[in-house]
Order: C-alpha cells, then sequence, then structure tokens
C-alpha cells in the first residue's frame, strides 16, 4: 500500500448497521454509523442507507471508496451476490451505482478480506508478508495475504476454510459459535462468563473448542505457512479461554515441528479494523 497524503472513504456493511470513515494515512478523520432495513423487500433501501453514511463523512477532497460487505462479491465488477442478512440483496452492481452517486473509483470485497486488510495495514499483521486474517465468531472465514498483497481467488473465494469438510460437517460447524449452539445449546459470550468463574462444564467447552480451532489452524498451516495468524471475531474474544488446549493440538499434532515453533497468532484488539480494512482497498488496488 503506498503512503497516501488524500483521504479516503472506508465503508463496513454488516447484517444490522452501516459505518463509513473518512481515513488519510493512519488517522480516523471522521466516522459515523447508521442502522441498515435489513429485512425490507426492496433492496434500494439498504443502497441509499449506503449512500447517506458515506454523505454524512463526505469531504469533496476524497479520493475513493472502499467498501467491505458479508457476502460473495466480484470485485473486478462490483457486483455484490446473495448477502445472507440482507436477503434482498442478490445481485447488487454497487461499484457502478456508488461510483456514480460521489464520482470517485470504487472498491468491493468481502468482509474477511478488508479484516485481513486491515490488520495488515493498521494492525498486527503491519509489514508483515504473509497472514491470514482469521474471523471466529457466529461463522468462520478467513482473508489470505501472500507475499504483500491481498489474495481473492479467481472468484473471491479464497480463505473461505470454514467450507472444508471436517469430521460430520465443516470446520465453521465445530469452530465458531455454532459449536457453543450445537453442543451446549447456548451462546459462546454466555459460556465465556460462566468459564470465568470456574464452572467446569464451560471450562470444558472452550477446551474442547481449542482442540477443534487447533485441527483448524494446522489445515492453514499446511496449506499456506504464514507468519501470523490474527483472529477477529467475537469467539477470538475469549482466546484465554482455548489458548492452551488450541497450542496442545498444533504442537503434539503438526508434523512440522518448526513450522509451529516460528508461528505467531494475535488477537485484533482494533474494533475500527473493518473500516479500515474496507479503507485500505482504495490504497491496495491503486
Amino acid at each position: 500500500m503506498s503512503e497516501n497524503h488524500l483521504p479516503v472513504i472506508g465503508v463496513d456493511l454488516g447484517g444490522t448497521k452501516v459505518k463509513a470513515a473518512r481515513i488519510l494515512g493512519q488517522e480516523v478523520l471522521q466516522s459515523a454509523t447508521l442502522p441498515v432495513s435489513a429485512h425490507s423487500p426492496d433492496p434500494h433501501i439498504v443502497i441509499q442507507e449506503v449512500i447517506e453514511v458515506i454523505k454524512s463523512v463526505w469531504q469533496p477532497e476524497v479520493q475513493a471508496i472502499g467498501v467491505g460487505v458479508p457476502s460473495v462479491v466480484d470485485p473486478v465488477r462490483g457486483i455484490v451476490y446473495d448477502v445472507q442478512n440482507i436477503p434482498s440483496w442478490t445481485e447488487v452492481r454497487l461499484k457502478d451505482i456508488l461510483e456514480t452517486t460521489f464520482q470517485v473509483p470504487v472498491q468491493l470485497n468481502n468482509d474477511a478480506n478488508c479484516f485481513a486488510l486491515g490488520e495488515k495495514y493498521f494492525g498486527k499483521g503491519r509489514d508483515c508478508q504473509n497472514m491470514i486474517g482469521l474471523i471466529v465468531g457466529t461463522g468462520m472465514a478467513a482473508g489470505l495475504v501472500i507475499s504483500g498483497r491481498l489474495y481473492n481467488g479467481r472468484h473471491c473465494g479464497a480463505g473461505e476454510f470454514g467450507m472444508l469438510p471436517y469430521l460430520d460437517h465443516n470446520f465453521e460447524y465445530y469452530c465458531s459459535g455454532q459449536f457453543f449452539q450445537h453442543f451446549y445449546n447456548t451462546d459462546g459470550q454466555l459460556l465465556a462468563q460462566r468459564a470465568k468463574t470456574g464452572d467446569p462444564t464451560a471450562l470444558t467447552a472452550f477446551s474442547d473448542f481449542g482442540k477443534h480451532l487447533g485441527n483448524a489452524i494446522m489445515a492453514l498451516l499446511y496449506a499456506l505457512d504464514p507468519d501470523l495468524i490474527v483472529m477477529g471475531g467475537s469467539v477470538s474474544k475469549a482466546y484465554p479461554l482455548f489458548r492452551e488446549s488450541l497450542w496442545a493440538q498444533c504442537t503434539q499434532s503438526f508434523a512440522y515441528k518448526p513450522v509451529i515453533a516460528d508461528l505467531t497468532i494475535a488477537i485484533s484488539d482494533n474494533e475500527a479494523i473493518p473500516v479500515l480494512g474496507a479503507a485500505a482497498l482504495c490504497l491496495e488496488y491503486n
């Protein structure tokens, strides 16, 4: 990412809200958040909400806009497909719409890739050439930085490790918040609160979770051999509860001991990373 002396705007679209920030270099100059009408049958309602939140941080000197969305994206043509939390968005040509509205270049990508890019340029992965941004929340997905550049794959589908078959389902089933719902009939946050008070069932749940996530980490290592894995998402906040079992699983089972010895796993600690990563799209592809 080249040095940028003019502001860009990053947009993080979620299933309940959309956030935009005007960014200059490493500094967030202004930010705003609006709720989104996710269940409106009219796709133009949410499109207009995205436009409005951008307008709220807009200045004439803005050079470009980057947008992260939780779905399949064609980053070349700027088309958003099948947003699960916004059912009306089955095919939205968001790049064309925003470029027509604001008359600046627009870049789009999925939220996992934006997370990885945000950590690469603004967070734990600064100056790291090969890293994985691993989202462990209600689902599991990853963004890949290879040789210093974001890697999308042909269809922007690279990094969907949660969909890899594992045991009787896939990694996402066992390595995200879904694990606690499926096996303990509760959410990870409530279980984490119980674990912190010493509840034995909750402690066992996180120990088991760590073993499964350790197996997923090993799959990432065999495939990509990164310098760094940065974890984000709601479940990652409970890392102290499953750190020991995760590392034990990797240390005991991974075939190439020097790879494990050199691996760093870090936890994202900047809440603005998703919107910063979206802004970084403007610079990554400048």
